[in-house]
């Protein structure tokens, strides 16, 4: 199984929010979590927008874990090193 930290959205329409997660590369964007390492509200103020467990994603990283485009700019914003 190759995984891949990547967003899953909710919220309603005009008023999204994202959790950042940890999926099978293969499942649907809705799908089943491996596990949720944080959230993305892009509606919010600018500091409190990201919301990390930075601990989950170093070890994620380090297991070799694939990340989407969008969440690596996430990750840059808040100085995580790929």
């Amino acid at each position: 199984m190759s995984a891949t930290i990547r967003l899953k959205k909710f919220g309603s329409k005009k008023r999204p929010y994202y959790r950042i997660v940890v999926m099978d590369k293969r499942a649907p964007r809705d799908g089943k979590t491996i596990e949720e390492l944080g959230y993305y509200h892009p509606i919010e103020a600018e500091d409190k927008q990201v919301v990390l467990a930075e601990d989950k994603v170093k070890t994620w990283l380090s297991k070799g874990v694939m990340v989407s485009d969008t969440v690596r700019k996430i990750l840059n914003r808040k100085n995580i090193t790929l």
